[in-house]
């Protein structure tokens, strides 16, 4: 990858809708260029998809929390059994494996106070891999971000 696979990931980061002929004027290509090398980052899965970014209160997400979980016993497969559930659930927007005294911490969207409520009391704490649950609810977004640094 060299700098003009750079920066047409950096301009793809923030619009991921821009033409071959505009891309080629943020980078310094020709279109045909920047379409082959488009192409080349796609196939290879350094672009993995194209997304839209939407405003979670327009469409009723009010709530955001951050929720770190305990398993029940430190084996394979129970680690594996909220895995699982993990990637089941469409609330759940980021999931790690973490070291120290949580065992995961996971990103959790909501509609309001209610929905969590249920979606901790109902889905997380019986579930038999969960042994407990610390929930904070985010007051205040200061960043949020999926672009990387990359010049």
């Amino acid at each position: 990858m060299d700098t003009f696979d750079r920066k047409i990931l950096a301009a793809l980061q923030k619009d991921g809708r821009l033409t071959n002929a505009e891309l080629a004027e943020v980078v310094g290509l020709s279109a045909s260029q920047c379409s082959r090398r488009r192409v080349s980052l796609e196939q290879t899965g350094v672009i993995r998809g194209y997304t839209a970014q939407i405003d979670a209160a327009k469409v009723g997400v009010e709530l955001t929390s951050l929720i770190s979980i305990t398993l029940a016993t430190h084996d394979e497969q129970n680690a594996a059994k909220l895995r699982a559930l993990l990637s089941e659930l469409p609330n759940v927007q980021d999931a790690y494996a973490l070291t120290g005294e949580m065992d995961y911490s996971i990103k959790v969207v909501s509609e309001n106070l209610e929905a969590l409520s249920s979606f901790v009391n109902k889905t997380l704490l019986p579930h038999p891999a969960v042994q407990n649950v610390r929930t904070a609810i985010v007051l205040d977004t200061l960043k949020s971000t999926s672009a990387l640094p990359l010049l």
